[in-house]
């Protein structure tokens, strides 16, 4: 919107400036998985809460894949080893499974469906996404704190990694 004002207070150092994902164990996807993937990110860069209890950020993070895990590798914004920390993806699989068959109702609804149908689908995503932010949370907790719309982004991130077209 021309005109508007963008906030001058400064960020705090409790945040990340890059999120990247380690190709090699990951791999690319396809261009609408490469999309997906690409606003997740986006979304987590435009605002984010990220603290290493004990630790100064601001903090960079890589995601990638070790013996089947997801494997968040921390560093300092200037490029110091902070910490790694593998997250097994088990307790993660039925709300992965759950959430990509509701978007997928989702997408197919939008086609066809009323907009108390949508409406009423779109509320069950939100639910399950959320569901599945607070497991991760849940999952960091002592390690990463996070906020709720962080784990939400970080949630979408690892979702758009697994998802198949």
């Amino acid at each position: 919107m021309p005109g508007a004002a963008k906030s001058t207070e400064p960020k705090s150092p409790n945040r990340l400036v890059a999120v990247t994902l380690d190709e090699d164990s990951i791999g690319r996807g396809n261009p609408d998985q490469e999309h997906e993937r690409a606003i997740a990110i986006f979304d987590i860069l435009e605002e984010n809460s990220f603290t290493i209890p004990g630790r100064e950020g601001p903090f960079t993070l890589t995601l990638g894949l070790v013996e089947s895990k997801l494997a968040f590798a921390i560093r300092t914004e200037a490029g110091d080893p902070v910490m790694t920390h593998l997250l097994s993806l088990t307790p993660f699989r039925r709300v992965i499974r759950d959430y990509e068959m509701i978007c997928e109702s989702y997408y197919n609804a939008i086609k066809t469906a009323s907009p108390t149908q949508i409406e009423a689908i779109d509320m069950g995503r939100r639910g399950l996404h959320n569901e599945a932010s607070d497991l991760l949370k849940q999952r960091l907790e002592g390690k990463v704190d996070l906020d709720h719309q962080t784990a939400r982004r970080l949630f979408t991130l690892v979702f758009a990694l697994h998802w198949k077209a």
